[in-house]
C-alpha cells in the first residue's frame, strides 16, 4: 500500500509539475505589468483555462520561416538573374517546439515534495490537502524567485483552499490534526508577518503576509510546536541564504531577496515533522 501511495503521489507531482512552467512564465511579471498572454515571439498562449494550462513549449516557434524566392532587379536580364538554389532535400524530422520557460526543475521539485509528503503522512485524510496545495506552493516559490512577487490570484486562493481542504479532512476518521488549531495558526502567523510588514515595509512584502495565512493554517493543523518550528525554519533558511550571498560577494547587507521560497521550505519542514510525529 505504501508503494502504491508513493507512486500515485509521484504521478500527481509529475502531472501538476509539468503545468507549473507555463503558469510561472505568465505570472512572472512586474507589478505594473499585465499577466503574459503570449510567448516571447508573440504567439498567443492557448489551451485549457484560457491558456493558463499547457506545455512550456511553443509549437509555432518551431515552424521554420518560409523562404521567399528572390526576383530580378528592374532592368536585369533574365540570363543575369541569380540562379535559384536547388531545393533542400526533404526530411522527416519534426521541429521541436521552442521552450519559453525552464521545464525541468519545477516539475522535479514538485514530484519530490509530493512523494515526501506522502511518505510522511501516509494514508491519512490530510494527505489529499497536502498534495493539492503543494503544486501551488511550488509555483509561488518559482514566481517569487524570478520577480520577487507573490501574486494575489495564488496566495489568497491558497489560504482559502487550505482552510477548506483541512476542514474536509477534519470530518473524516483517521486524521492527525486539528482544524481549529489550523485556523488559529493561520491567524497567528499571518498576524506576525503583518506586524513585521508594519514595522519595516521595505524589508517584508505584503505578499509574504498573505502567504503566511496559508502556511500558518497548514502548520497549525499539527499544533503550535509545528507552527513555531516551520515559521522559524523559514527565517533560518532565508538568513542562511542571505549570509551565503554576502560571503560569496554576490549581494550586500541591504540586498533584497525573495523570501517566499524560504517561507514555503520552512512550512514544508514543519508539515513533514508534524506528519511524522502525528
Amino acid at each position: 500500500m505504501d508503494a502504491v501511495l508513493l507512486a500515485l503521489a509521484a504521478v500527481w507531482g509529475a502531472a501538476t509539475g509539468l503545468l507549473i512552467p507555463r503558469a510561472a512564465y505568465r505570472f512572472a511579471v512586474e507589478p505594473e505589468e499585465p499577466w503574459r498572454t503570449a510567448c516571447p515571439a508573440g504567439h498567443p498562449l492557448t489551451g485549457p483555462a484560457r491558456g493558463w494550462l499547457g506545455p512550456a513549449r511553443c509549437a509555432p516557434c518551431a515552424v521554420p520561416a518560409a523562404r521567399v524566392p528572390e526576383t530580378p532587379a528592374p532592368g536585369t536580364a533574365a540570363s543575369e538573374a541569380p540562379t535559384p538554389e536547388p531545393p533542400e532535400p526533404r526530411t522527416t524530422d519534426i521541429p521541436t517546439p521552442a521552450a519559453y520557460a525552464p521545464t525541468t526543475l519545477a516539475p522535479l521539485v514538485t514530484v519530490l515534495v509530493c512523494v515526501a509528503l506522502a511518505a510522511a503522512t501516509g494514508a491519512r485524510p490530510e494527505l489529499v490537502g497536502w498534495l493539492a496545495l503543494a503544486p501551488v506552493a511550488v509555483l509561488l516559490a518559482v514566481v517569487d524567485r524570478r520577480v520577487h512577487r507573490l501574486p494575489d490570484p495564488l496566495t489568497l486562493p491558497l489560504a482559502a483552499a487550505a482552510v477548506l481542504l483541512l476542514g474536509g479532512a477534519a470530518l473524516l476518521p483517521g486524521h492527525a490534526g486539528s482544524w481549529t488549531s489550523g485556523l488559529l495558526g493561520g491567524l497567528a502567523l499571518g498576524g506576525f508577518y503583518l506586524l513585521l510588514f508594519l514595522i519595516n515595509p521595505n524589508g517584508m512584502g505584503f505578499g509574504d503576509v498573505k502567504l503566511a495565512l496559508a502556511l500558518g493554517v497548514a502548520l497549525g493543523w499539527y499544533g503550535w510546536t509545528v507552527l513555531f518550528v516551520g515559521g522559524f525554519a523559514g527565517f533560518l533558511f532565508g538568513a542562511a541564504y542571505g549570509l551565503a550571498l554576502v560571503l560569496l560577494r554576490r549581494a550586500g547587507r541591504r540586498t533584497g531577496i525573495p523570501f517566499g521560497p524560504f517561507m514555503i521550505a520552512g512550512a514544508l519542514t514543519g508539515v513533514l515533522l508534524g506528519a511524522l510525529t502525528g
